[in-house]
């Protein structure tokens, strides 16, 4: 006798239920993974757990998973009685053997569900630690049962300019800050290169590149060299200005710079698109008054003349994309550059402006009909797909179940990607970026095209 299996996907009704209670199948994870991630993007570092043993093995391995490289993390190992009186003891404990027997210049605090429950007082606590000197020790609050991954990460970054970032009056009209946002080493050595091409001094924080990404040499590294430096984010400041690259993950460390230091803020989309980083691009030029070189031109050019190229492969093509909100903002703008119809649009992030911002863009592009949610799950997303299919699937790994119950195209994008490996070596963002998002689509929908033709049509040249 044979026994049918089913997944939970195959399960989803035939007909459109609303569930308003609770996530199935989320489109985020917690906020201590993003406070984690952008604490790597300090140099020396060690990025801690306050909570039980458990959390913070969960978050390290995710991001190991998907990053393919070890993450390190240290904890205060909750147990029953400092789940119920409180982690001070446990913390101040971690603080001296941390400093002890790791060495870190930087220990970056975040909380968990378990200390944010009881109330914990970090400020307080911290007051009263043996901080050895010359050290530094910042924190964050991050509930897990608040916001996502992005909302920690964002936590972590205005951390990092409350602690640290100080103006000693001597601005550098030449220097820039540059808030990366959620993106992988890869994207952050790329808006590097991009910034170091147009001749501008520039301060990158957080920078997970050199750290996320280090090269496998005969010598262990605890704390590779990568990440922005303690004096960088101090003298982050001085600077003339800050782009913040992605609103939900930037936009709260800019403003906090110019409050506290005076440095003007810039918001602008992750630099993923033609339009986008044309933008970003066009904002460093026009503040500092310095030309494009021709490099960055002829990359330009050739993303255009790709564009052109393959546009019968994608033009007028369906999408449904999820993921983090701000990278959905920019991928769903460079789809409509690309002639696509973004159909269903979904993030797991809290925050109407994701769907204000989607709205406006299809409002322009004169599209219509399209479902976009902002807090919404793969639940949802999958319903819509079910009601009425599309041509292809872009978001992050979790969608994969998706597109094989309902075969349909997929293209892996954002964070996180835990099936596949190089993606976080591989740049989105700028027009390099570009180039690979149109052969990572167009290739998707060629090789169905290819799998579905009858021999006769099986061409070799498309």
């Amino acid at each position: 006798m044979t026994r049918e299996v089913r997944t939970m996907l195959e399960c989803i009704p035939e007909t459109p239920v609303q569930h308003t209670t609770g996530k199935i199948n989320p489109a985020k994870t917690c906020q201590p993974i993003g406070a984690m991630y952008a604490a790597l993007g300090i140099h020396g570092c060690l990025p801690h757990s306050h909570g039980s043993q458990g959390c913070c093995a969960y978050h390290r391995m995710h991001l190991t998973r998907h990053f393919r490289d070890p993450v390190l993390a240290s904890s205060s190992s909750f147990t029953e009685g400092a789940s119920v009186f409180g982690g001070a003891a446990n913390l101040k404990t971690s603080i001296k053997n941390v400093f002890a027997i790791y060495n870190p210049e930087v220990m970056a605090i975040h909380t968990t569900c378990l200390s944010e429950t009881i109330g914990d007082d970090i400020p307080n606590i911290l007051k009263q630690a043996d901080i050895p000197e010359g050290k530094t020790v910042i924190h964050v609050n991050t509930p897990s049962y608040q916001g996502s991954h992005i909302t920690g990460f964002s936590g972590m970054c205005k951390a990092m300019v409350n602690y640290l970032s100080q103006s000693d009056g001597t601005p550098q009209k030449d220097q820039v800050n540059i808030l990366p946002g959620f993106v992988n080493p890869g994207d952050m050595r790329e808006i590097r290169r991009i910034v170091t091409e147009l001749g501008v001094k520039m301060i990158m924080f957080p920078d997970t590149a050199g750290v996320l990404d280090a090269p496998l040499t005969s010598r262990y590294q605890m704390y590779p060299d990568g990440g922005a430096t303690v004096a960088e984010i101090r003298n982050a400041g001085n600077s003339a200005l800050t782009i913040a690259l992605g609103a939900f993950a930037s936009n709260d460390a800019a403003g906090l710079l110019q409050e506290k230091c005076g440095v003007t803020g810039i918001p602008k989309k992750l630099p993923i698109g033609l339009k986008a980083t044309d933008e970003f691009i066009m904002a460093i030029k026009d503040w500092f008054g310095v030309e494009v070189p021709a490099s960055l031109t002829l990359e330009r050019g050739q993303v255009v003349d790709t564009l052109i190229d393959t546009n019968i492969h994608y033009q007028g093509k369906t999408v449904a994309i999820f993921g983090d909100p701000d990278h959905v903002i920019a991928m769903t703008e460079f789809l409509l550059t690309m002639g696509m119809v973004p159909k269903y649009v979904l993030t797991g992030t809290p925050g109407k402006a994701f769907e204000t911002e989607i709205r406006k863009m299809l409002d322009v592009a004169g599209i219509t009909g399209s479902r976009v949610k902002a807090e919404g799950d793969l639940f949802d997303l999958h319903q819509w797909i079910r009601e009425e299919n599309v041509d292809l699937l872009i978001g992050t790994t979790y969608g994969k179940y998706i597109a094989r119950n309902e075969d349909v195209p997929f293209v892996r994008f954002g964070f996180p990607i835990l099936d596949r490996a190089v993606h976080p070596l591989m740049p989105v963002v700028g027009y390099r970026g570009c180039l690979r998002l149109i052969e990572q689509i167009s290739n998707a929908l060629l090789d169905r095209r290819d799998r579905d033709s009858l021999d006769e049509d099986y061409e070799l040249i498309l």
